[in-house]
């Protein structure tokens, strides 16, 4: 399905120039309406874990996290991804810049720097699951825990795929300035 889709775009605004204003001007509401709905998924999840763990039920043993449970150290790999995240927003920021500015190689180079956080943090997030000592199985906590950065590691692999294909695009110059 994405492909036909990106096969569709590419074709039309690169190739036959669909992509009037108000053509652009949709995609772009799409584009807010997406993340509107993303900030009311990850709401949720939220919603969900801070709920179990400032008001821990009976069922839980009033404690949080339940008995049994033993969480991940916030300061090893859940800092280092978040020090990943943090620095590919930097890169794609630079590549978005370099792109304004007319300056094809540094754009490239942001989209590759923020491709490989986007890899690294995925393989960070898989290491993560591989050691943990519970399960997605193990109550409240581990569903919660699984459900939301299982959610999160897959937008950062639909988006380090989308940016994938804005690399091979650039490649074969369909970005400029004012056609992005």
């Amino acid at each position: 399905t994405m492909y036909q889709w990106w096969r569709d775009i590419i074709r039309e605004s690169t190739f036959q120039g669909h992509h009037t204003s108000i053509v652009q001007k949709g995609l772009r509401y799409g584009m807010i309406l997406f993340i509107i709905s993303e900030v009311f998924f990850f709401s949720g999840f939220f919603w969900a874990f801070y709920h179990s763990s400032l008001a821990p039920t009976p069922e839980l043993g009033g404690c949080w996290p339940p008995t049994g449970i033993h969480p991940l150290n916030p300061l090893e790999v859940p800092l280092l991804n978040t020090s990943v995240l943090l620095a590919s927003g930097v890169s794609i920021t630079w590549a978005h810049h370099s792109l304004m500015e007319g300056n094809r190689k540094n754009m490239l180079q942001g989209l590759f720097i923020t491709i490989s956080l986007g890899v690294y943090f995925t393989l960070l997030q898989a290491s993560e699951y591989y050691e943990a000592s519970f399960t997605i199985s193990d109550g409240v906590y581990g569903s919660t825990f699984f459900v939301a950065t299982g959610f999160h590691g897959l937008h950062v692999i639909i988006g380090s795929t989308f940016l994938i294909v804005c690399f091979l695009r650039q490649l074969k110059f369909h970005f400029t300035s004012s056609h992005h």
